[in-house]
């Protein structure tokens, strides 16, 4: 990892930006030049930072997933852009950037999120926010999640409500909490028991042995998740 010193100046910098597409590239590069930025005094998740959600009941030990996109689509269902988790966390396409809810109050980089907010999540790679809808998923025939949008803008299906584990009132790193999808009464989940393989997705499955995320109607064990890697903006 870069020195502190450097870490600093590129939060100054991703702070200043205005256009979405160079802050995420902002974002995106830093995450190649290894700067995964977490201050021991900064416990907070907030606005801007990129983040990567760790699905607890899929994870053990030193395998831990992560939720992830690409540039796949849904070849059934929506045809969106395809969601999963990987069991991989240097991979940068498992990247996404905190913004607020579609039609909500601006938030200001670097300001903590209160439990309770709607908020969306960017791919940092694709610029598709993460989105669910009343259609079924593929392999659990929940209702299906995927990638939405164009350069972060789409609609209310990408709202987001966190409900925190924590009592700070604020979302914690590495508290757990779960998303809820105000507009369909779900919540963002996934199991290991639904995993992509040559027999459900084909010979030639760019997300073989992913596993499937989906929104469901009632919150259990694996509809929790945490947040502890990523590049994290503090004021």
């Amino acid at each position: 990892a870069q020195p502190k010193a450097e870490q600093e100046v590129f939060i100054k910098k991703a702070k200043k930006m205005r256009s979405s597409v160079a802050y995420r590239a902002a974002l995106l590069l830093s995450a190649l030049l290894s700067l995964v930025y977490a201050d021991d005094d900064e416990k907070y998740v907030t606005c801007g930072s990129a983040i990567k959600l760790t699905h607890l009941s899929s994870s053990s030990g030193a395998k831990q997933y992560f939720l992830n996109s690409d540039t796949h689509n849904f070849s059934s269902g929506s045809g969106q852009q395809i969601v999963t988790v990987v069991p991989t966390k240097t991979k940068h396409s498992s990247l996404w950037q905190v913004r607020e809810g579609h039609e909500a109050e601006p938030c200001l980089a670097g300001e903590k999120i209160r439990c309770g907010s709607s908020i969306r999540l960017t791919h940092i790679n694709t610029g598709r926010n993460l989105h669910t809808h009343g259609i079924r998923s593929p392999l659990s025939r929940q209702q299906e999640v995927s990638g939405f949008g164009e350069d972060g803008e789409g609609d209310r299906g990408d709202n987001w409500i966190v409900s925190c584990e924590g009592r700070s009132g604020y979302w914690e790193r590495p508290m757990p909490f779960k998303l809820y999808h105000k507009d369909t009464r779900t919540y963002l989940s996934s199991n290991a028991q639904y995993q992509y393989s040559q027999r459900n997705c084909g010979g030639n499955c760019p997300i073989l042995n992913h596993l499937e995320v989906a929104a469901r109607s009632s919150a259990d064990a694996d509809t929790r998740w945490k947040v502890e890697l990523g590049v994290h903006l503090s004021k």
